[in-house]
């Protein structure tokens, strides 16, 4: 029933979306003055040394969230595309994802069966399904959408910064800061504040290492998202589930198109 094809579209299509929106900056905090080698940086040059890392990274987790949709992902991918983790819409369910290659399993929860189906459709399919991964390819229309939120290359490329028109007198006045240094998650950042008219973009940069951004957030108004970037260069692992975990996505289609 294509009404029902949409409501699985709508999530993963969805979660490329927040990938891509959410793509700017962190919460700034107090804590020592402590900012190691990025002392003698400038604002702006500690700003290119992390997203010279984040381009040249081969992998890493992404984990988002926004203040204006429940859509939450904890993915780990690479730039060949291959990735593991979850979609998460809050109160209307979670999928539990997998894509190696062309690949691609999906393992809903009962609360997306009956946040997507009526009645006791919803019921039979969370039981039925229970535990259970859905296979099928990139191929298929219903999984291409998560071909976008899989990839590394396509992330890396949506958070390049553009080049204004020359003189272009539309182009916001932009103003970079540094803040002070704080501990996320156990590590010391160093906060680098970007505001632009009415936005706010920080993201904080590892001081010790590799000059990698591990949160980025953006605020524009009441509005938030936020970036968890971790596990740089980590390998996406390589499991998948055996046939006897697995359905194929095409015979539930089916079975909902003559529902």
């Amino acid at each position: 029933m294509p009404r029902r094809r949409r409501s699985l579209t709508a999530l993963t299509c969805g979660a490329a979306g927040v990938v891509l929106a959410a793509t700017c900056a962190a919460i700034p905090a107090d804590g020592p003055d402590d900012e190691g080698d990025l002392a003698g940086k400038s604002a702006q040059q500690i700003s290119d040394d992390a997203l010279h890392a984040l381009l040249g990274a081969k992998s890493l987790r992404l984990r988002t969230e926004t203040s204006t949709d429940a859509t939450k992902l904890d993915l780990t991918l690479d730039r060949a595309g291959n990735c593991t983790g979850n979609i998460s819409k809050g109160k209307l369910g979670r999928v539990d994802l997998i894509k190696r290659g062309k690949d691609v399993w999906l393992k809903p929860d009962a609360a997306f069966w009956k946040s997507q189906l009526p009645g006791d459709e919803g019921d039979t399919a969370a039981r039925n399904y229970q535990d259970r991964y859905l296979h099928g390819t990139t191929d298929d229309s219903y999984l291409q959408s998560l071909a976008t939120a899989c990839d590394l290359t396509a992330f890396q490329k949506s958070v390049a910064p553009q080049s204004p028109a020359p003189q272009d007198p539309s182009a916001p006045s932009v103003t970079l800061t540094k803040g002070r240094p704080t501990t996320h998650e156990g590590t010391r950042v160093l906060p680098i504040v970007k505001k632009a008219r009415d936005a706010t973009q920080t993201v904080y940069v590892a001081i010790k290492g590799t000059h990698y951004p591990l949160k980025l957030t953006t605020q524009v108004d009441d509005q938030t998202s936020t970036v968890l970037l971790s596990d740089y260069d980590h390998p996406v692992p390589t499991y998948t589930p055996p046939p006897g975990q697995t359905s194929d996505i095409s015979v539930l289609e089916g079975g909902l198109q003559a529902a």
